[in-house]
């Protein structure tokens, strides 16, 4: 008979709730639940999950890595503010990204490329249809990260992962907009990209994509435009 290293048990415990905390935070985060700029409390947050501070500690480094919360140089912690003044620049870089991404991987995909590509478009279709806005946002990303993996440019790929990732919050309030149903022709627009890509069409494909970013930055343009940023349900 073989026994457990109490250590690894304890170690295991501590890991299953760093990741409970960070997966909890993050969707609160990026659901808007947790307010930009609003506080975050190590003592608090482990009171509520009745846990020690380190393994929230834990998670809150890790949300750090991500951009969504930051340490003020009085060591207090507060959820990331959105960057609205640098949203013109965000943008440019967005759209030229899923240009860029889409014609490249027109140009290089492979068979088995495709094949991700259409499972991460199944399971946004079906975040869609759920109004699910988190899975949304998700698969969303998991979409066009894989398009970006097939045009075989390591460092395009991880900038706009990047950029993806930066914008998840824009993505909220876009879905927003919309009171999370989206228009079938979003989900139309992922359809056509696939056929672009599939039949070697860069022309097509580099087209396909400015549209899709432009249309998200001018729904994101409207919504701003329309509301005072302070009045955005944040």
């Amino acid at each position: 008979m073989t026994h457990s290293d109490p250590g690894q048990m304890l170690e295991r415990k501590r890991g299953s709730g760093v990741k409970l905390v960070y997966d909890l935070l993050r969707d609160e985060i990026l659901d808007l639940k947790l307010a930009p700029g609003s506080a975050v409390d190590e003592v608090q947050l482990a009171a509520r999950f009745g846990m020690s501070r380190t393994p929230i500690r834990e998670a809150l480094v890790r949300l750090a890595g991500e951009g969504l919360i930051e340490t003020l140089p009085n060591r207090s912690t507060m959820v990331s503010n959105i960057d609205f003044l640098g949203m013109p620049a965000y943008f440019d870089a967005l759209v030229l990204m899923y240009r860029v991404t889409t014609r490249l991987a027109a140009q290089h995909h492979t068979a088995q490329d495709l094949q991700v590509i259409r499972s991460h478009q199944a399971a946004f279709t079906a975040a869609v249809e759920a109004q699910d806005a988190l899975a949304m946002i998700a698969t969303n990303v998991e979409f066009h990260s894989a398009i970006a993996a097939a045009g075989r440019n390591a460092y395009y790929a991880g900038f706009f992962e990047r950029l993806l990732g930066e914008g998840r919050r824009m993505l909220r309030l876009y879905y927003q907009s919309y009171e999370d149903r989206l228009p079938p022709r979003f989900v139309e627009e992922h359809e056509e990209i696939i056929a672009a890509v599939e039949a070697r069409d860069v022309t097509l494909a580099d087209r396909l994509g400015k549209a899709h970013g432009e249309q998200i930055v001018e729904q994101i343009g409207r919504l701003l435009t329309r509301n005072d940023p302070s009045d955005i349900d944040l």
